[in-house]
């Protein structure tokens, strides 16, 4: 009975990839029979594991998805991962799956080997969050309908608070969702505008039915995540400013974070770097992080903020001098 139980296991493990295998195939990995193969298939499917069979040259058994959820089977490293996740999720940004979290948790961690949940228990205990991070709540039902309508290529409607306040009803096509910056956005084509929109999730008020089935169109960039990213960080920035700076844009690159702007070669000793604040002061300090020589481009607002900063710095430098 027990070489059964552990083949089973065994076998379910093999299932769980997701891809068809013939009863040849598995009979070679099992050390055992075609005839044995099958037999151990109906008794997973007794337990409740919708294995599929297909007859012929190209059939094979494959796991499918069933009217209920039965036991999963997990290695080590899946086990944590999803531990992890688990408590991730529960401390979230998406509100209303904080309990179930903890409830899928705890069943989780009953079941764990000791060697497993002492890992896990360490990585939660040493791992501290930063203070004042936390994300604004996005509710799961507004997330599987934004996600609902972008699978089925569903026009979606909803109410909408922009940036400055303002309450409007838009009318989209839903491409994809971007989880960014403890935050959650929608990119999509605006049907009225003519052009593509990002929208924050936690500002969405979606309004049902959702419209029509749209043809998809092509995405405006290869790199979604990048292309929100980068329009995310842009869009409150009152200040926008082009600078050249004396440096190659791989030192640059590696000098400023991915969401700060964007950094151009001009040769191989010069490069642009394109940035923006909604605080021209707090813009003039972080230029001076760049560690070179750089010229601000056509942004006479800034001369004064780096005046000024730059006196600060002379008078600092010389108390320091002992002047």
């Amino acid at each position: 009975m027990l070489e059964t139980s552990a083949r089973l296991l065994r076998l379910l493990s093999l299932l769980q990839t997701h891809r068809d295998w013939t009863g040849t195939e598995l009979a070679d990995r099992l050390d055992v029979t075609p005839r044995t193969v099958r037999n151990d298939v109906e008794r997973l499917r007794t337990l409740g594991y919708p294995v599929h069979a297909t007859r012929g040259a190209a059939g094979g058994y494959r796991l499918g998805a069933g009217a209920s959820l039965p036991p999963l089977l997990l290695d080590d490293e899946e086990a944590v991962a999803v531990a992890v996740g688990l408590r991730t999720a529960a401390g979230g940004t998406v509100s209303g799956i904080e309990e179930t979290s903890l409830r899928a948790l705890a069943k989780l961690e009953q079941v764990l080997p000791t060697r497993l949940r002492r890992r896990v228990n360490a990585l939660h205990a040493y791992t501290v969050p930063v203070p004042g991070q936390e994300g604004p709540r996005v509710d799961t039902e507004v997330l599987t309908a934004i996600a609902a309508a972008c699978r089925d290529h569903e026009r979606l409607r909803f109410g909408y608070q922009d940036y400055a306040g303002n309450e409007t009803v838009r009318n989209v096509e839903p491409y994809r969702m971007v989880n960014w910056g403890r935050r959650w956005y929608l990119l999509a084509w605006d049907v009225e505008r003519d052009d593509w929109r990002i929208f924050r999730v936690d500002r969405v008020v979606p309004r049902t039915p959702t419209g029509a089935r749209f043809a998809p169109r092509d995405l405006p960039s290869e790199d979604v995540a990048d292309y929100v990213s980068k329009r995310v960080s842009a869009a409150p920035w009152q200040t926008k400013v082009r600078v050249v700076v004396q440096a190659s844009a791989e030192d640059i690159a590696a000098r400023v974070p991915w969401f700060a702007g964007s950094v151009e070669a001009l040769d191989a000793e010069t490069c642009v770097f394109t940035t923006g604040s909604s605080d021209p002061a707090s813009l003039v300090a972080w230029l001076g992080l760049l560690g070179a020589d750089f010229t601000v481009e056509d942004a006479p607002e800034l001369a004064e903020h780096m005046r000024t900063l730059g006196e600060r710095m002379l008078r600092a430098a010389a108390a320091a001098e002992g002047r």
